[in-house]
């Protein structure tokens, strides 16, 4: 009897980006797929349901010129991405069909997993599965590592965040306010700066594209200095927060997203204040902190039960959309956690 066969709508990159990435460089097109797993593999068929967008997938757009924690993606193949997926058929032992799960998947409507032992079973559904690949993912985990473990925070210290409406910035903000810190957060329109104060519950926040001078922003909300930055962007706003870290202060460098599309990278000033201020300036990568997982997982999921933690998603329908979801990243489009959902639960 032959294997039941479906179209498989799927999002390929043409090929390597230079500069601003723009829609057309993501191409929709579709093959054909068997809903069962080869026989005898320990393969896993996953439905996907939703896609995440993050901005690290940016340089995976482009050639590869170093080498980086992460592959990039292959011009004429499918690009891969975290994503909530249902199990339609399964070779492995620990996975069947039905089962949630989260991870690395295909951006497409189904994906053959032959590595599944790096699926993560989706444990509680009382929350909005398109959490696992935000709050209750990579996301969280990493504003969860970046500020509670890179940081070294204290009660009553004095923590900034920029791109702070995003999908881990909102997150890190909270934390902060959790621990008893005075925050200030980041944003690009005035819709985003309200989100975070009266939703996120930032104590200021501000415009930056309206800031004429970032060090003068900073001092205004800062008048006795950063203890913590939480590093989102890069460029123009690092060095003028170098200039306003306290003696001792930590810089945790999550990404840098003002320098991905830019031929030329902007310059950093004022790097001797990591040496006057004696300032800790670590960058770090949410793989090195997996084992974390577990202990996040139930501490964040009491949170957002008890309504502690709030998180705000952007969600594309359809995956005809997803080029655009993951382009507008880099303008700033999406408003919180941008997500792409592609079926039905």
């Amino acid at each position: 009897m032959s294997t039941e066969k479906v179209k498989n709508k799927r999002i390929t990159l043409k090929d390597y980006v230079t500069g601003y990435p723009k829609e057309e460089d993501l191409l929709l097109g579709s093959s054909d797929v068997e809903l069962k797993v080869p026989t005898g593999s320990n393969a896993v068929l996953l439905k996907n349901l939703y896609l995440s967008c993050d901005p690290y997938m940016r340089a995976k757009m482009s050639k590869p010129l170093v080498k980086s924690y992460t592959d990039a993606f292959t011009p004429g193949s499918v690009i891969t991405g975290y994503g909530v997926g249902k199990v339609v058929d399964s070779g492995h032992p620990n996975f069947q069909a039905g089962d949630f799960v989260w991870g690395i998947t295909g951006w497409e409507e189904y994906t053959l997993i032959k590595a599944p032992e790096f699926l993560v079973k989706i444990k509680y559904t009382d929350v909005p599965l398109s959490y696992y690949i935000g709050i209750l993912g990579m996301p969280g985990l990493t504003a969860y590592a970046g500020f509670n473990v890179i940081s070294s925070p204290k009660k009553g210290e004095t923590v900034y965040v920029s791109a702070a409406s995003g999908a881990v910035g909102q997150l890190v903000g909270q934390f902060a306010k959790l621990m008893g810190c005075y925050v200030v957060g980041s944003a690009g329109s005035q819709e985003k700066v309200d989100l975070l104060k009266s939703k996120f519950g930032f104590d200021e926040a501000f415009n930056y594209k309206e800031e004429h001078d970032l060090n003068a922003a900073l001092k205004r909300y800062f008048p006795d200095g950063i203890d913590i930055y939480f590093e989102n962007v890069g460029g123009p706003m690092l060095d003028a927060v170098l200039l306003n870290m306290r003696n001792h202060g930590r810089i945790a460098v999550c990404g840098m997203i003002s320098q991905y599309n830019l031929t030329e990278k902007d310059s950093v000033h004022n790097l001797f204040c990591i040496i006057s201020k004696r300032i800790r300036m670590e960058g770090f990568i949410e793989p090195d902190h997996k084992h974390l997982y577990p202990q996040f997982l139930e501490l964040v999921i009491q949170y957002i039960r008890e309504g502690k933690l709030v998180y705000v998603e952007d969600i594309a329908e359809g995956i005809e959309n997803a080029p655009a979801a993951l382009i507008g990243l880099f303008s700033g489009r999406n408003v919180g956690k941008q997500v792409v959902s592609i079926a039905r639960e």
